[in-house]
């Protein structure tokens, strides 16, 4: 009996130690995503419309956050879900998904329309689609939504690939852009209002980091398809062309930072502050973009 009890007793130490390893190193390795748009990179004519760079980077971050080993967890069971053992990546996904739905907002609502002009219908639904309860998890579940969504974004490149087009082309005027950069800046600022937040419980700490991240990892992987559908505006601005990526490099950064546990520090304390070192990337990129609206309106 006593060896039957020390060899249940060392199996829950180990699953005590493993499970958190295993969370930590899995959602290490997902938060690296690569893009490769390099199809969209030439500069002979005819060239993509402009468009196509930015859709199949939103496609993207989606897609990887479905088919991932763990797949969509904010609306798993509690135990997985934003409020207990995997909270990490729930409370991430959470983020991308708010990031995601601004920005899906603005490429409808002004990249893609100036004035009278209609909206893209592709883009309405992707936008009504994104917007489904991320915690439903049937009838419909949030996933298959966002699963639409995606095929919603894929029609959309395809219209721009058709001959004649039949989707809404990104206008490429600076006015436009302004407003991308504006509900970037509004979601950093809003990053940097939690991360720095005053007597934020040590519960609540990991949440908003992650949440936070969440914001980042969508900016930064989207910010490569403003330089190609872009390419001729900052090709005649090099100071946005350097701005963009000087805003790239903290938002990297502040993409796939992934301490074995987040830390709450006091300013003279021993134990690092987590949120503090995230809000010092997560300012950084602001300001950089922040910095090129400004170039925008000259």
């Amino acid at each position: 009996m006593r060896r039957i009890t020390a060899v249940i007793a060392a199996i829950v130490v180990i699953a005590c130690v493993a499970t958190p390893l295993a969370l930590h190193y899995g959602q290490k390795r997902h938060n690296q995503l690569a893009i490769d748009l390099s199809d969209l990179q030439r500069t002979t004519d005819p060239r993509p419309l402009p468009g196509s760079a930015f859709a199949r980077s939103i496609i993207a971050i989606i897609e990887h956050e479905l088919d991932g080993v763990t797949g969509w967890r904010p609306n798993d069971l509690f135990i997985w879900g934003p409020h207990l053992l995997a909270d990490n990546n729930a409370n991430r996904q959470l983020g991308i998904l708010q990031a995601l739905r601004d920005t899906t907002r603005v490429f409808k609502d002004h990249l893609t329309k100036v004035s009278s002009d209609v909206f893209d219908q592709n883009l309405v639904d992707a936008d009504t689609l994104l917007r489904n309860d991320a915690q439903r998890w049937a009838f419909p579940s949030a996933e298959s939504r966002y699963r639409m969504a995606v095929v919603k974004l894929k029609a959309y490149v395809a219209g721009l690939e058709a001959n004649p087009p039949t989707s809404r082309p990104i206008n490429t005027r600076n006015s436009e852009l302004m407003r991308l950069l504006q509900a970037w800046t509004e979601l950093l600022g809003d990053a940097h209002a939690e991360l720095f937040r005053k007597n934020l419980g040590w519960f609540e700490t990991d949440d908003v980091f992650y949440h936070a991240q969440g914001y980042c990892h969508v900016i930064v992987h989207t910010l490569p398809a403003i330089e190609i559908d872009y390419a001729r505006e900052l090709g005649n601005r090099p100071v946005l062309k350097s701005l963009l990526e000087e805003a790239r490099v903290p938002l990297e950064r502040a993409a796939v930072m992934k301490p074995v546990m987040v830390l709450n520090g006091g300013d003279t304390s021993v134990l690092a502050n987590h949120r503090r070192n995230l809000d010092s990337y997560v300012n950084e990129a602001r300001q950089k973009i922040y910095s090129m609206r400004d170039e925008l309106e000259k």
